[in-house]
This record gives structure tokens, C-alpha cells and sequence, in this order.
């Protein structure tokens, strides 16, 4: 009597054996969840496998805080000293007007770029022109690779390019014969560098669940500051700019070859250029590293077009699903769908958040750049002084992420900004005279602490105002505003006196009122699709009313 094998017997011997049944009551049903949905319910919002994929990616920008903040030390002025036996006054403070030959720079021609082509007097407005077109390719960079990491690139590739070229730039920098071939590669750094943050912030925090998103989110620029910090330490080794070039360069070579080999690519950014089964891997691998039970049968990962998003930072409760048996609506899309600035500007939802998101960086960089640069203009030790002023900035990165949840992303903008322009607006009022450069000092610091919790709120802040499919292209338009602020601040300093502080005050309480217009992100859903966020703002209108 022949032996029959059962489907579920496993017996591999049988070449008729047909494929495991569904689990009851599975048969008919598939779940389609959207990924916060399963971020929240199966997968685990941050846990082990995003605590490291955070760290990681997050280390980047100590990257980009090396290329921007090395032209501090790289482009000083550096002190001088008298020769012997020459016509020489050094009581002076500069030395314009002093006799070639009767000083020279105390740590020789090699101790910056300064002193190596001689950049005083009038020749100094070339620092600033180094300095602000730096921040113009940092502009034109994020726009271009904030559109494709949108698009074919990716969030990964684009910040493995921007870290390769970051490498070959920085070296080149080193072996500048002249000082136009300086300013082209500095030019092409900020090129570069402006993809640096801009790709490891929305690469971070994509992965992380709604409830956990805002305080990773805010934590991302203690990377930055520690980076910053770093740099200090870097640049009091390392005395020589050229040096200090390879120094700060080297080590996106190092991120190149030891870290981004263990980084993911986003699953969003999968599930929107229509690979779900790429995107479904990488929602399993969170699963089991956080050490879940794994997704159940059936449950499938889907644009919020297609999957009903219920997660909110308030809830926990398992998502709806969609049963399919007999009703087809909607079906998951395996094409790409991609979105541009265009689609953007088109959506009566996004075009005002796009227009108030730029207004708002631009302001704020003015103000968080220019202040920066006064404080290094203070007459003090400059290792010392940055290092203090990158420290300086940690509290109000804690104090915002505490509050973050709590208040709102909304309210915590308004209050930074105003804060910030209420001591600037002090600190041009006060004298600079006597006790009184106390008083501007304290302000301008209590000025740059309010304004470096709004700039650490407005990257999460931003990235929640659009969808997936734009969210890198709307969020390197808002960092480009941000790049030319950055651009006008030093035109700003030069003004001297209490102008600046004038300047910055108007800008900080604009910024403010600004803000008003948003609205607020926090228990909302971190849509994927243009469609997806309009039907749900269209939703969430009707449930307010």
C-alpha cells in the first residue's frame, strides 16, 4: 500500500508536495499596513536594531561639522611679532601700514591661509568670499542631493557620494598652490558637505516609530556640536591649515570603509520606488533585532494610499486593515512613485508650508551664523572659545527634545525664536561700553542658545510637514534658505556696533511670527504619498470640526 505524505509533513522527497497553508482564518484576508502602523504594533519603535542604525548614520554629521567650522582655524588671522632691529610698534593692532620685513607671523606662513597669501588689509574681503562661497555650494549641494535621494539615489547612496567627494575635496584642499584653486575647492566641499546632514538626518529618523521620532530626531545635532567640539581639539594638534585639511578629511574615508557598510537603506524610500519586498526585509530585520515575534501572516507593508495610517504618538492599538476579499479599491503599487518640488508647489497643502519652511531657516540661519561669528570675534582663546560655544549649544538641544513631545513642535518654534530675538533685541540696546560688554556678551550667548534649540527643532519640524516621496526635496529647499542666510550673516557682522544685533532681533521675531502659519505636527502620521497626506489633512479637518 503506497504511503500518502502529508503538505504539512515537510517530506522534501516528494516532488508533488504543495506549498504551506495559511494559518486559520488567513486565508482570504491580507493586512495592509502602513510603516508607522508597523513600526508601532509589530516591529518596535527604537530598539536595538534603530538605536544603532541611528548612532551610526548620526555620525555623519561630525562630518559635516568638520568641513563647515574648519575655516575658523584654517582662514584666521593669526598673531604677529615684530623682527629685531626694524621700525616696529606693536602696541598696534593690525599691520596695515607697517614696513614689509619689520614683522612676520608668529607661527610662520603655514599656519593659515591668513598668512599664507597674505590675506590683511585690503585683501581681508577675500576670507569672507572663501567663507561665503563655501555656504553657496553648501546650497546649491542640498538642493541636488536633496532631490536624489529622493529619486534614484537614495537616502544611503547620496550620503556615500557626498562622503566620497567630501574625501577627494578636502585632500585636494590641502595641496592648494594658489588661492583661487582654495576658494574652487572650498566651493566644491560645501558643494558636497551641504548633502552631509540633509541625507543622515531623514536616513536616521525614517526608521524610527511616530512615538520615539520627535526625541531621536532632536537628538541628531548633538552629533553635529560634538563634532564641532572635536574640531577644536583637531585643530590645536594639527597648527598648520594644510595639515588640519587632512586632518578633518580623513575621517569621511573612515566613515566610508567602517561605517556605511552597516547602515540601511530607508524602507520608505523602498516602499515609494516600488521594492515592498526590499522594504518588507528591512521591517523583518527590526523585528527580530528587537527581539519581537516577528509580523504575522499576511501582514504586508503599503503607501498610505493604499493602507488605512492610524498611528499617532498617543496610541499603541492594532492598525486597521484592509480585507481584500471581494474588494480591490486599491491595490499595492509595485511601480516607484517619485514627487518633486513642482508637486509640492502644487498641493494647496504643501505650498504654504514650503514657503513659511524657507522663510523660516533663512531668518533663523542669519541669526544662528551671525551670532556665532561674533563670538569668535571676541578677543579670547579661539580653541577654547569654540570649544565653549559648541558645548554651550547642548542644553538647548536637551531642553527642546524634553519639551518637544510635550508642547509641540509649534509652540516650542514660536518661543525658541522669540526668545532668542527678545536678548538680541536687548543687546542692541545696551551699550558696548564698561560692564556693559557683559550685558551684549550675555545676551549674544542667551541669543545663540534660543536660536540653537530652533534649529535643531526645525529639521524634525520640517521633515513632518511633507510626505515621503518630497521630503528630502522640500527639506534641501528649506536648507538652501538656510545656506543663504548663512551667506548674508558675515556681511551682517561687518556692520559692527548694535546693528547686528538689531538685525538679528528683527529676524529671530519675524521667524516667529512665521511660524504662527504652520501647523502642528505632533500625533500626526509621517505620510508617504502626496494623495495620502491630502486625504489625511482632509480627515483630520473633519475630526477637529
Amino acid at each position: 500500500m503506497p504511503t500518502t505524505t502529508s503538505p504539512d509533513s515537510g517530506d522534501h522527497r516528494s516532488p508533488l508536495l504543495s506549498p504551506p497553508t495559511k494559518p486559520a482564518g488567513e486565508s482570504d484576508r491580507t493586512q495592509k499596513v502602513c510603516i508607522d502602523d508597523m513600526l508601532q504594533n509589530y516591529c518596535g519603535e527604537f530598539g536595538r536594531w534603530q538605536l544603532r542604525h541611528f548612532v551610526l548614520t548620526s555620525l555623519a554629521w561630525a562630518l559635516e561639522a568638520f568641513h563647515t567650522m574648519v575655516m575658523i582655524f584654517a582662514d584666521r588671522e593669526p598673531d604677529w611679532r615684530c623682527v629685531g632691529g626694524t621700525e616696529c610698534d606693536r602696541a598696534v593692532k593690525t599691520v596695515c601700514g607697517l614696513e614689509p620685513g619689520s614683522w612676520e607671523w608668529t607661527g610662520g606662513p603655514g599656519s593659515s591661509t591668513v598668512a599664507q597669501w597674505g590675506l590683511v588689509c585690503g585683501e581681508k574681503y577675500k576670507v569672507g568670499l572663501v567663507q561665503a562661497l563655501f555656504f553657496g555650494g553648501c546650497m546649491i549641494g542640498a538642493g541636488t542631493f536633496g532631490h536624489l535621494s529622493d529619486s534614484f539615489l537614495g537616502r544611503k547612496g547620496s550620503l556615500t557620494v557626498v562622503c566620497i567627494l567630501n574625501t577627494i575635496f578636502g585632500c585636494l584642499t590641502a595641496l592648494s598652490p594658489n588661492y583661487w584653486i582654495y576658494v574652487l575647492l572650498r566651493l566644491l566641499t560645501g558643494f558636497s558637505t551641504g548633502g552631509v546632514g540633509l541625507c543622515a538626518f531623514v536616513l536616521a529618523t525614517e526608521p524610527v516609530g511616530p512615538t520615539k521620532r520627535g526625541m531621536s530626531g532632536m537628538s541628531t545635532f548633538y552629533f553635529f556640536s560634538t563634532g564641532i567640539a572635536l574640531l577644536s581639539l583637531i585643530a590645536y594638534l594639527f597648527p598648520s591649515w594644510r595639515a588640519l585639511y587632512i586632518a578633518t578629511s580623513l575621517p569621511s574615508l573612515l566613515f566610508l570603509l567602517l561605517v556605511i557598510p552597516f547602515i540601511s537603506e530607508s524602507p520608505r524610500w523602498y516602499l515609494v520606488r516600488g521594492r515592498p519586498e526590499e522594504a518588507m526585509k528591512i521591517m523583518r530585520s527590526i523585528t527580530e533585532s528587537n527581539g519581537n515575534y516577528g509580523l504575522p501572516y499576511g501582514v504586508i507593508v503599503a503607501l498610505d494610499e493604499d493602507a488605512k495610517c492610524t498611528s499617532t504618538t498617543t496610541t499603541t492599538t492594532t492598525s486597521t486593515t484592509n480585507d481584500l476579499n471581494g474588494q480591490h479599491d486599491k491595490k499595492t503599487k509595485d511601480t516607484a512613485v517619485s514627487g518633486s518640488l513642482v508637486d509640492v508647489i502644487r498641493s494647496p497643502v504643501t505650498q504654504i508650508r514650503l514657503f513659511l519652511a524657507v522663510a523660516i531657516n533663512f531668518l533663523c540661519s542669519v541669526v544662528y551664523y551671525g551670532l556665532s561669528l561674533n563670538v569668535v570675534n571676541l578677543e579670547t582663546n579661539l580653541y577654547i572659545n569654540v570649544l565653549l560655544n559648541a558645548v554651550a549649544e547642548m542644553p538647548a538641544f536637551t531642553i527642546t527634545a524634553i519639551l518637544l513631545d510635550k508642547y509641540g513642535r509649534k509652540p516650542l518654534a514660536i518661543g525658541t525664536l522669540w526668545f532668542s530675538g527678545f536678548f538680541c533685541l536687548v543687546g542692541s540696546l545696551v551699550g558696548n561700553d564698561g560692564a556693559w560688554k557683559v550685558v551684549r556678551m550675555v545676551c549674544g550667548v542667551l541669543g545663540i542658545f534660543g536660536m540653537a534649540g530652533t534649529y535643531n527643532l526645525l529639521f524634525i519640524y520640517t521633515a513632518e510637514l511633507f510626505p515621503t516621496v518630497v521630503r528630502n526635496a522640500a527639506l534641501g529647499c528649506a536648507t538652501q534658505a538656510a545656506q543663504m542666510g548663512a551667506i548674508l550673516a558675515p556681511f551682517v557682522v561687518v556692520l559692527g556696533g548694535a546693528l547686528p544685533f538689531a538685525v538679528f532681533a528683527l529676524c529671530g521675531i519675524l521667524a516667529g511670527i512665521h511660524a504662527f502659519y504652520l501647523p502642528e505636527t505632533l500625533n500626526r502620521p509621517l505620510y508617504d504619498t502626496m494623495g495620502g497626506m491630502e486625504d489625511g489633512e482632509k480627515d483630520h479637518a473633519h475630526e477637529s470640526v
